[in-house]
């Protein structure tokens, strides 16, 4: 027998043992629990979320309290305003509180019209993106405030949804030691489900460089349950819902 056809049995002869060691103890498992082996793989006759809990709808203001109490129950800060002008007198308010001296936000027309710069002029403003020489991971590691506009939020896990983009860098939302996120109230769905099935419907090709879900501060419990807030992203993130 030549070496190749001799290699070949020995592989045959080691996965049949393999398989008859894995089938006993299997069998083992099924005799102990008095069960038949299952042979089959079971039957899934429904794939994806109820027919119930797609038409499960909370009308808007329940959808607000519910999410400012599922954000507020993981730590986080939520309010709403009436218009993105209260917003931009909040967000100076906090940064006259908080003595914050360098803010950092996504490039976006919302932003743009907000004027931040203008509401706190004893700052500094970093616009993401907006200088090719620039290095703006660092930027955003030292800024005190980052303001980002939500993409989307459910108000049933109380999360945030930022995508990524070259004028929308993830640093922005990671980064800083305050996040404020801005919720434009039409962007505010009921379930995570609502929003998930947006990046189905655009297909692989025109997926975002990023997908982040916000639920709160940073948290960490990894070393002894030790909760640690603060640990790998912003130590406080206020969302506002605005409208």
């Amino acid at each position: 027998m030549a070496k190749s056809e001799e290699h070949q049995a020995w592989l045959a002869d080691m996965e049949a043992k393999s398989r008859a060691k894995q089938a006993g103890f299997i069998d083992g498992i099924s005799g102990k629990l008095r069960r038949p082996r299952v042979s089959e793989p079971p039957a899934h006759p429904f794939r994806g979320a109820p027919d119930f809990w797609n038409a499960f709808e909370w009308p808007v203001d329940e959808r607000v309290e519910k999410f400012r109490a599922n954000f507020k129950a993981a730590g986080g800060h939520s309010e709403r305003l009436a218009s993105m002008e209260e917003a931009r007198a909040f967000i100076a308010g906090k940064a006259a509180e908080m003595s914050a001296r360098y803010i950092i936000r996504q490039n976006q027309p919302e932003l743009d019209a907000l004027d931040l710069e203008g509401a706190i002029p004893d700052a500094s403003f970093s616009v993401w993106n907006s200088d090719p020489e620039e290095h703006w991971k660092a930027r955003a590691a030292e800024a005190d405030f980052g303001v980002v506009i939500a993409d989307y939020a459910a108000a049933y896990t109380g999360s945030v949804t930022v995508l990524s983009s070259k004028d929308k860098g993830r640093s922005v939302s990671l980064l800083p030691t305050v996040l404020m996120v801005i919720i434009p109230i039409e962007r505010l769905h009921t379930r995570l489900g609502q929003i998930l099935i947006n990046f189905d419907r655009a297909g692989r090709e025109n997926l975002p460089a990023g997908i982040h879900f916000i639920s709160g501060p940073s948290r960490s419990a990894d070393i002894e349950n030790d909760l640690t807030i603060g640990v790998h992203g912003p130590g406080v993130v206020y969302t506002l819902i605005v409208g």
